[in-house]
């Protein structure tokens, strides 16, 4: 076939056509570039869909207590280990600690730590 036809040109228009129409229907739903930050809006939310949320879910954990320092932490910790309860903790992004115990237990591990601030 002779290049002077010009249906080589088809293949790169139909990629080109279909990289378009993708490209559209993902800014359509809401996916955009990260590049196009607007330094306006608190960090953590975006425009568009959110895959992985920021929030504070533990899941089936629940917050017992919170610590401002690892060490006291540790001891709560181990004090609820003591009483039968398995427990966790979380570092939070201001510093302090949470103290996660599972649901069922949740009440129970807040009457014996008593004197930490409870959530």
């Amino acid at each position: 076939m002779a290049t002077s036809d010009g249906w080589y040109l088809i293949g790169p228009l139909v990629a080109v056509v279909v990289v378009g129409f993708l490209g559209t229907v993902f800014w359509r739903m809401g996916l955009q570039w990260t590049g196009d930050e607007d330094p306006e809006r608190p960090r953590g939310r975006r425009g568009g869909r959110a895959i992985l949320d920021t929030g504070d879910d533990y899941g089936l954990l629940g917050p017992a207590a919170i610590a401002d320092d690892p060490e006291l932490a540790d001891d709560i910790r181990g004090l609820l280990a003591d009483a039968g309860i398995r427990a966790t903790y979380a570092h939070r992004r201001d510093g302090r600690v949470l103290i996660l115990v599972f649901a069922e237990e949740l009440e129970e591990a807040r009457r014996l730590v008593g004197g930490s601030p409870a959530l």
